[in-house]
Formats: C-alpha cells, sequence, structure tokens
C-alpha cells in the first residue's frame, strides 16, 4: 500500500525507508459519541491493531541508539488529586548526587492512549538524560487505552494526573536530586498540549513560580481538521498521521471541545490566558499535518509578551524525535536544545 511518506519529497529518505509500505496516515470515520468510539477501539479487532503498535514502539528501546551506561532508571508513583489514583512516574538520571535541572515530560498519543514505559519513550528518556539532566516521564491517565495506566477517563482526568505528578515533584525534590528552580514541563503531541494546559492552569491558580520554562513539541491543540487558519491540516494531511476527524475530541471529552476550553484544547487560547506564561520553545515538524497551530500558537504567546521561540525540524513528520531509532541524530539535536534550555 502507497502512502503518502512513500510519496512526498520533502521526508527524510530515513522516514520513507522506516515506514515504507505501512498503511500510516489513513483517514478514520467520525464517531457519534464517546461510547461508540470506546467501542470501536476496544473491540478485539480494534486492541489487536493498538497491541500491533505498541509491539512496534517497544522495539525501539535499543541500547545501541540510547546507552543506559552512566544512568539510573526507577519507577516511582504518587497519589494523584482530586481522585485519589495511583500514577507512576519513569525517572531516568544521570547517576551521582549533583542537583539537577528537571524535564517533566508527558508523553503523547493524542491524550487517548501510549504509555511513558513503551519502548520508545523509555529510549527517547535516556537520550535527554544522557544530556545532564533529570527526567521525570508521568504516566497518566489516557481517555481510551489503559496501557500502563490502569484506569482510563476524558479531561480533566490527565491533566489532574499532570498537574498532580508536578507537585510531587516539586515536593520531592531534595529526595530526587533536582533543582525545583529548573523544571521544564515538555512533551510531545498530546502531551504538548498537557504541557501548555499545565502552565495555563498553573496561571490561573497563581502558581507558575512551580516551573521555569515550557517546551512543546508538534503541540495537539486543535481538536478540529482542517482548518483554513492552519494550511499544514490540509497540505500534510496523512503524512504519518491522519487527523481530519472528530474521534480526539469525541474521546478526550466534546463538551470540553464545545466549550472552547482552552485547558483542554489550547488552539482556544487567548492572549490573556498565556499572557505572563514563562519562557517557552515550541518545536514544530516540517511534514505534520499539525505544524500551523504549533506556530499560530508561537505566535499568540509572541503577542502576549511572552518570551518564545520556535523552531522547524525540516523534513520531518509527527513526532519523528521520540521514535530515535529512525532518525537518531535528530532525536539527539532536540534532546540537546531541550536539555539546553533547562541549562539555562
Amino acid at each position: 500500500m502507497t502512502s503518502k511518506i512513500d510519496t512526498d519529497p520533502r521526508l527524510d529518505p530515513r522516514i520513507k525507508a522506516a515506514f515504507a509500505g505501512m498503511p500510516l496516515g489513513q483517514p478514520q470515520p467520525n464517531v457519534t459519541s464517546r461510547e461508540e468510539l470506546l467501542a470501536q477501539e476496544l473491540s478485539p479487532q480494534g486492541l489487536a491493531i493498538y497491541a500491533s503498535q505498541v509491539a512496534v514502539f517497544d522495539s525501539m528501546d535499543r541500547e545501541d541508539i540510547a546507552p543506559s551506561a552512566g544512568l539510573t532508571v526507577r519507577t516511582l508513583s504518587f497519589t494523584s488529586a482530586p481522585d485519589g489514583n495511583i500514577v507512576q512516574i519513569q525517572y531516568v538520571r544521570p547517576e551521582g548526587d549533583q542537583v539537577l535541572p528537571c524535564l517533566y515530560y508527558i508523553h503523547g498519543g493524542r491524550m487517548m492512549f501510549s504509555s511513558c514505559f513503551e519502548g520508545n519513550y523509555k529510549a527517547w528518556a535516556r537520550i535527554m538524560a544522557a544530556r545532564g539532566v533529570a527526567v521525570a516521564m508521568v504516566d497518566f491517565r489516557n481517555a481510551v487505552h489503559a496501557d500502563s495506566a490502569p484506569e482510563i477517563a476524558p479531561f480533566p482526568a490527565g491533566l489532574n494526573d499532570c498537574l498532580s505528578g508536578l507537585q510531587w515533584v516539586r515536593d520531592n525534590a531534595a529526595t530526587l536530586g533536582i533543582d525545583p528552580a529548573r523544571i521544564i514541563v515538555t512533551g510531545e503531541s498530546g502531551g504538548a498540549n498537557l504541557a501548555l494546559a499545565v502552565a495555563m492552569s498553573l496561571k490561573r491558580s497563581n502558581g507558575l513560580d512551580a516551573i521555569k520554562g515550557i517546551y512543546a513539541m508538534c503541540p495537539f491543540i486543535a481538536g478540529a481538521w482542517p482548518q483554513p487558519q492552519y494550511p499544514s491540516s490540509t497540505e500534510n494531511e496523512g503524512i504519518f498521521i491522519s487527523v481530519q476527524n472528530n474521534r480526539s475530541a469525541m474521546a478526550y471529552g466534546i463538551e470540553a471541545f464545545e466549550a472552547r476550553n482552552p485547558l483542554a484544547w489550547p488552539a482556544f487560547a487567548t492572549i490573556d490566558d498565556v499572557r505572563g506564561l514563562p519562557p517557552t520553545v515550541i518545536s514544530v515538524n516540517e511534514c505534520d499535518p499539525l505544524r500551523d497551530e504549533g506556530i499560530a500558537f508561537y505566535r499568540l504567546l509572541l503577542g502576549a509578551g511572552v518570551s518564545a521561540r520556535c523552531r522547524q525540524v525540516m523534513g520531518t513528520c509527527h513526532g519523528i524525535e521520540i521514535l530515535p531509532v529512525v532518525c537518531p541524530d535528530i532525536a539527539r539535536a532536540t534532546a540537546a536544545d531541550i536539555a539546553d534550555f533547562a541549562h539555562s
């Protein structure tokens, strides 16, 4: 089966080779309710498709790409508020007792699926930690697939878990060997959505002193596609991912989308919602349907007087950095940029 990855001349040849012939970016139908979506996704066929995707991600946990030498890896846990559920953290840092900046990392998966304990995220955490930072990856509740977090729930469950985890990391900074004044909240795709939502939530509660900055990679923040103000949502639709359906909004909570809640979908944010946020980096991928919504959010930040920077990774599809076996040099370059931001 030929896909747009096979035919788009802009893409890095390594991406073309890695995904040649795979049925990626295929359009999916709209659904009429969250219940209909869950019935499809959690059916035997849906679970089998999902398991095959997870197996691909797990195969990316490779020592030759992300060496573990000199690093410590632990699984930690905390109790989330207000629901009282237990959430795990994958914690990776260089060996030793030095006090380090911390990357509080939120994994992607459209807020619907995935786990920070999948193989690609284990490798990605080591790649970042090797740059002299501590990495705390939070295993929040997804909206559709349970994965390593045993419960599923729509918005605001995942956001509450991320906020609770950030507070737990700060409260335990001394034990973890991190500098509470140098915590960067970061993530990719749905994780970038949550990272921006965490920051806006902290602003609402006068808690922005909890973080030094935000690093949002390929943010998944619009909730509906295509949109004319985001040309990439048409130009790049079907390259690696397909977004032109209502499945994510329905999964995460259609009520929050219809209410234009920026804590669920940060593209709804106004200048007042983001004014006062800490320094922020937006990183986008050239051949990503989501590219232009990320750039638009960067421009919103500038308009609000936020110290912001935007980078575009040429020749890449959505979130390729967190699939580090495909383009290891690109993954390492982005990891270095995130770590440098934390160290600055």
